[in-house]
């Protein structure tokens, strides 16, 4: 019985060493797994996941803020839902807010990414990476190139979230656990807490239907703690679309062409609206306070979270920002149907 234990167990790590073929990190490349890359999670961890009822291979999801320098973790329990599992300070970002647009302009990115076994690189230079997956269908219908985009060790960044190597290590191990007989995780990268005061304090960015766009994604995953599905059509992102009742066809998405007619999940998109109007009303009433504006740029070559600084006083200097084109054609929100009467294409895709 031990025997054959030790034997589905080996087996079940070679079929996973061999769908981890690495991607070139920086130049790195090796079939080789280095002992990093096969660390069994720290004990702490693994006993909250026993707390949270959180089976070890279950499904994760990561969401990133860049102002708040900080990544989630976020791992499928026993009723199917997702609930946090442990917030990681992130230890540098470079950029400013605001999407990745170029090759070269430092921006780390922002949006909804797929992450793939053979997107995960044991070989870094950076101790472990694990590549977002930029640019997305998203990304390449808007015209925007890099590559290479990780979340790695290292401390140290130039278009990524960089981690320590102790909590990369933590966080690698979660994915790869994740990945055993599964095809992907999702990445939700973002500029900040998506609430009304951070969007209130942000009203003059250029960037700011970007944002908004984002949030509906971000409000689905919130009131259902279920991973939203991601499709894009006519250059947007569109979440938890199905087909119209009785329609006979699937959903055909094409990120450059017309959105086809669909309708959004009733059971989704009933509780995603109400924590909308709820998050519009304060909106409202902060712009009528005239809460204050921050400033567009910041002038700050990234960020990091506060437990770092006097670790790496050095790692975040004060510098010009490259200047990038940080706007997005004015677009119109996305009508959607619903032949229940629930509700409307008016008050669904658009916010604030």
């Amino acid at each position: 019985m031990i025997r054959a234990t030790v034997v589905r167990a080996l087996v079940l790590a070679a079929a996973f060493a061999a769908a981890l073929t690495p991607v070139t990190c920086l130049g790195e490349d090796s079939n080789q797994l280095p002992t990093r890359a096969t660390k069994e999670l720290p004990p702490e961890l693994l006993s909250l996941l026993r707390q949270k009822k959180m089976p070890k291979h279950s499904p994760i999801l990561v969401r990133i803020f860049k102002e708040e320098a900080e990544l989630e973790v976020w791992k499928q329990d026993t009723t199917g839902h997702f609930q946090l599992l442990k917030i990681f300070p992130i230890c540098r970002w470079s950029g400013d807010l605001g999407p990745k647009l170029h090759e070269g302009d430092r921006q780390a990115p922002e949006g909804f990414y797929t992450v793939t076994p053979e997107l995960m690189n044991p070989n870094s230079n950076f101790y472990l990476a694990i590549n977002t997956g930029f640019p997305n269908s998203f990304d390449k219908a808007n015209n925007r190139d890099g590559s290479l985009l990780m979340i790695h060790g290292d401390c140290t960044s130039s278009g990524c979230y960089a981690m320590t190597d102790e909590q990369i290590g933590e966080v690698y191990s979660l994915a790869r656990d994740s990945l055993l007989g599964r095809p992907s995780f999702q990445v939700q990268a973002y500029p900040f807490r998506l609430t009304p005061a951070n969007l209130a304090r942000h009203r003059t960015h250029p960037q700011l239907a970007f944002w908004k766009m984002l949030k509906i994604g971000n409000d689905h995953f919130e009131a259902t703690h279920l991973e939203p599905k991601v499709d894009v059509c006519n250059r947007r992102y569109v979440f938890d679309a199905q087909p119209p009742p009785n329609s006979p066809d699937p959903l055909v998405f094409n990120p450059t062409g017309k959105c086809p007619a669909f309708v959004v999940n009733p059971k989704i998109a009933r509780r995603a609206l109400e924590k909308q109007r709820t998050d519009e009303l304060e909106y409202a009433q902060l712009l009528k306070d005239n809460v204050s504006d921050a400033p567009i740029y910041s002038g700050l070559d990234g960020g990091m979270n506060k437990v770092f600084l006097a670790r790496f006083p050095v790692r975040v200097t004060l510098a010009t920002v490259l200047p990038y084109a940080s706007h997005l054609p004015q677009l119109p929100p996305i009508p959607w149907l619903d032949n229940d009467g629930s509700l409307t294409s008016k008050l669904f895709g658009t916010l604030f």
